[in-house]
């Protein structure tokens, strides 16, 4: 088994150093140019395109876009971007955090790419009560490969809903037992019998928990991170200062302190925001959407929600307290002492409440995109079924066991996911591109709710939703 991890690590090791970063980073800024920068020109409106959607009663299996992006947000937003944006800082130094930004900048056009794709080639769900789709869909009815749409579904649906779910039920028991120092195997057991309360319940209840779940959690860390900001205001302008600084330390560069500043911050965006992953169109999939550059644009915006909003409230709790490179901490240690110089002994407490709101929204989120691949694979029941066996028996395994080996393996399948997904995605991208010009026409037409035709694409193979009929009738057609 030892063996194994190593030989899994070193994979790992060349694949997310040089081959994935470039792949990603590439695809980001040639999306970029060639949308025009679509996720800064319409930024403003991605914001009042979800503000629009909030609310939206849904029914069964009806997904509404803001619940799409809701779940989308619930599985990126993690453990990772408290602890991960930590160990960044440690690692890559303060720096990390501009190139960190500037990722996710880019990352959203990626993902506004793959998201518009995921609408374009959706699909009605048995009985006409919603939608599924994502790259498994593209990749066969957009490009007609059946075999890698098979083994990315295969792929998604066992490193989110077993692997991923398995090291985010790790983290909830690890956290709670350090801090209140409950049981391991009672804290999987209560977790497990709560995600499949909600699991069972299908798509439809994952996203209206999610949808209320998420700007908690979310919001409270934010108004934690602001309070702080505000009682160091004066601390702000140096803060921001050591940022740009570090970022562009050219004398550092030669001995390799830019080089960290860079590749960490990077990693850390390109690990966080998952644009260009594959995993996010699959909840963008799953909305209702009028057109779908309205749910490329709301998942775009998800990108920001992730690292300008969650990401830096982390950054800037680590930097205000000014200890990271002397206390010998790092991660989720070093939040909980930062915080704890604020909020008293009571921190590691209210840490550990935090992580279990991220990591088991995380769980959930993580299932809905297995469910939507297993349909891909099949349209019978037991098969779904069996899933969500598999899907309690690693949620409890997770929470007692040690998982080097099985966040390797994560990495690995991660992989390769992103190079069958960015590959798919930029031999679709002129299907986006006139999408995109649809969508910008009907708005220079004063039409306030674009409306999409399968029709103004010149090629419509593989394209099952989108005629007249089914746009003005709607998903219960």
């Amino acid at each position: 088994m030892e063996s194994l991890n190593d030989i899994v690590s070193s994979i790992n090791g060349v694949l997310w150093s040089s081959v994935i970063i470039v792949l990603l980073v590439g695809a980001g800024v040639y999306f970029t140019i060639r949308t025009k920068a679509v996720q800064l020109r319409y930024f403003g409106t991605m914001f009042k395109l979800i503000a629009n959607t909030a609310g939206t009663k849904t029914e069964g299996n009806e997904i509404s876009p803001f619940q799409a992006f809701c779940v989308s947000t619930a599985s990126r937003v993690g453990v990772g971007n408290i602890a991960g944006i930590a160990i960044a800082i440690v690692s890559g130094g303060p720096g990390a955090i501009f190139w960190m930004w500037f990722i996710a900048v880019i990352g959203s056009a990626t993902g506004f790419v793959e998201s518009t794709l995921a609408q374009i080639y959706k699909v009605p769900r048995e009985g006409g009560n919603g939608f599924r789709g994502g790259p498994a869909y593209y990749l066969k009815n957009g490009l007609g490969h059946k075999l890698w749409a098979a083994i990315f579904a295969i792929l998604i649906s066992v490193t989110y809903g077993m692997i991923y779910n398995s090291v985010q039920s790790n983290t909830i028991s690890l956290a709670l037992n350090h801090a209140l120092g409950a049981d391991r195997m009672v804290v999987g057991a209560v977790v497990t019998v709560l995600a499949m309360a909600v699991i069972c319940g299908g798509m439809g209840r994952i996203a209206r928990v999610t949808e209320w779940m998420v700007p908690l959690m979310a919001g409270l860390y934010i108004v934690i991170a602001l309070g702080i900001m505000i009682y160091n205001i004066t601390d702000m302008p140096h803060v921001f200062y050591i940022i740009f600084r570090d970022a562009f330390d050219w004398q550092a560069a030669f001995g390799g302190g830019m080089g960290a500043a860079v590749l960490t911050g990077f990693k850390r965006g390109l690990f966080s925001n998952e644009a260009g992953e594959g995993s996010v169109p699959n909840a963008a999939a799953t909305a209702d959407a009028n057109h779908p550059v309205v749910q490329g644009l709301i998942q775009a915006f998800g990108v920001y929600v992730d690292t300008l909003f969650i990401c830096s409230a982390s950054a800037f709790i680590v930097l205000l307290t000014g200890d990271y490179a002397s206390t010998g901490l790092t991660g989720i240690e070093l939040v909980q002492w930062d915080l704890a110089q604020y909020f008293g002994p009571m921190a590691p407490k209210a840490v550990s409440i935090l992580i279990f709101l991220f990591a088991f929204t995380s769980l959930i989120g993580n299932y809905y995109y297995g469910e939507i691949n297993i349909g891909h694979l099949t349209h019978k029941k037991w098969p779904l079924n069996l899933f969500r066996v598999l899907i309690a028996v690693m949620i409890f395994w997770g929470s007692i066991a040690d998982l080097p080996l099985v966040w390797n393996l994560a990495d690995l399948f991660m992989a390769f996911m992103v190079l069958t997904n960015v590959t798919a995605i930029l031999l679709l991208f002129p299907q986006v591109r006139t999408c995109l010009k649809d969508y910008e026409d009907q708005l220079a037409k004063g039409i306030k709710l674009p409306i999409f035709h399968k029709k103004v694409l010149k090629n419509q193979k593989g394209i099952v939703w989108w005629d007249d009929e089914n746009n003005f009738n709607g998903a219960k057609k």
